[in-house]
């Protein structure tokens, strides 16, 4: 199961999406004007907003390398897409990828037991708290069991970079049809460029929740396995023998921001890993697969990649100022992936996309006291035109949702702060805190 966003057979259906999110583009889009002045250092000590993030994330699970089908004979379609994946792909895989075979039961008791694993039930819960406070999934919603639900679809295979092996559902028909052709040279794009790059590199952002710079390198490579998987259709469109089944679409129940979320890796990367091969051929594309990228801004405007990254952003603790009882909840580094997918919520794409570029770091922090909630989104931005762009279009946000728990503050240095409560009360109480 490659990495934390869980794929779970979603290939397929994503040959057929040509954009589920508002567009990239390889221009900056952000306002003009004169660059704002960051301050520096931000703080990082006892108190910040960086120890608290380390001290409430849980280490999710990744694999440490489980046991090797072990030397096999090679399914003669799967042989066959292997090639075809070499020849797209302009490398050749070091050694042979390993075919292990399994009953469809199996391949799900293996994503249910990796999903655990991957999302740690005391880092989910507390994250729908404050995911629901700012207004970005329903009250209702929880949402790890929104991310299962998302995750455990039908499962084609996936590729296994702690076995180097991949992993598919036994079947005795020797013709692929169109959608197990493209599962099958996205996964095995996995693997040669595990090969050759090594996909492990992306473990130790999940286990200490580098969420930004994770949903980097995940765009760079889903979408690089998206764009070469497209290639391999588009050079052998015979050899499919149908559409097949495509997994029935996007799975009911799971509120849309999350959905976006787990599908922006696919899209987003796509479009970047094309603009990347179309500026600077097959040599820029493994280049990015080398020197990653480190911000959903980057992966959205490649003309940012590598030198515009992203400033250190810093909410000091309030937590005894909102009064007794009050402790951290979460602590997340936000982008301008998700900043941009938030205000599509409920503003046109167009709007979205131009409010959050200029974007130049942000982060949120969220407290409880077990009954309220309170979370401050702190984001700073290139420009003051950039910021106040954004600071409108999260005031339209807030109007178009009747969220009369939450306002927008603006700060110095360009920055804009977002304070969300579970209730008015809340509210007031945090914008005193926050002064």
């Amino acid at each position: 199961m490659i990495l934390r966003r869980l794929r779970a057979g979603l290939c397929a259906t994503l040959l057929g999406l040509a954009a589920c999110t508002p567009s990239t583009s390889s221009s900056h889009l952000g306002s003009a004007g004169s660059p704002i002045q960051h301050p520096s250092p931000v703080p990082s000590g006892p108190g910040s907003a960086a120890a608290e993030l380390a001290k409430l994330c849980v280490p999710a699970k990744t694999a440490t390398g489980g046991k090797s089908p072990g030397e096999g004979p090679i399914p003669p379609a799967i042989a066959v897409v292997e090639h075809q994946v070499e020849q797209a792909r302009s490398l050749t895989y070091d050694h042979l990828v390993q075919v292990e075979q399994i009953s469809a039961a199996t391949m799900a008791t293996r994503v249910t037991k990796s999903f655990k694993g991957q999302y740690p039930a005391a880092l989910y819960d507390r994250r729908t708290r404050a995911w629901r406070t700012i207004g970005v999934i329903p009250a209702g919603a929880d949402l790890r069991t929104a991310l299962l639900a998302f995750g455990s679809g039908q499962v084609v295979g996936y590729y296994d970079p702690s076995t180097g092996a991949l992993v598919v559902i036994a079947g005795s028909n020797p013709t692929l049809t169109l959608a197990e052709h493209y599962v099958l040279a996205h996964e095995l794009t996995h693997a040669i460029d595990d090969q050759h790059f090594g996909l492990s590199r992306l473990d130790p952002l999940i286990k200490k929740c580098q969420d930004e710079r994770f949903a980097a390198a995940l765009g760079t490579v889903e979408g690089n396995a998206q764009y070469f998987a497209r290639q391999v259709i588009l050079a052998h469109p015979s050899s499919a023998a149908g559409v097949g089944d495509t997994g029935g679409g996007l799975p009911a129940g799971v509120p849309p921001f999350v959905s976006q979320l787990q599908l922006w890796s696919y899209t987003a990367g796509e479009q970047f890993i094309t603009a990347v091969e179309a500026a600077g051929g097959i040599k820029a594309v493994d280049h990015v697969l080398t020197d990653l990228p480190v911000s959903t801004e980057q992966i959205i405007h490649p003309g940012a990649y590598p030198s515009d990254t992203p400033v250190p952003v810093d909410i000091p603790e309030l937590a005894p100022v909102l009064g007794t009882g009050w402790r951290d909840l979460d602590v997340m580094q936000v982008g301008e992936e998700w900043l941009q997918l938030m205000l599509h919520l409920r503003l046109p794409a167009t709007q979205s996309s131009a409010a959050a570029a200029g974007w130049g770091g942000s982060i949120y922090r969220a407290w409880t006291d077990g009954s309220h909630t309170a979370v401050v989104l702190r984001t700073t931005w290139d420009t003051a035109g950039d910021a106040a762009q954004f600071a409108n279009a999260v005031q339209d946000w807030l109007r178009a949702g009747s969220q009369a728990d939450g306002a927008v503050v603006q700060t110095p240095n360009g920055g804009v702060d977002v304070l969300f409560a579970s209730d008015a009360a809340t509210l007031a109480k945090l914008r005193s805190a926050a002064g």
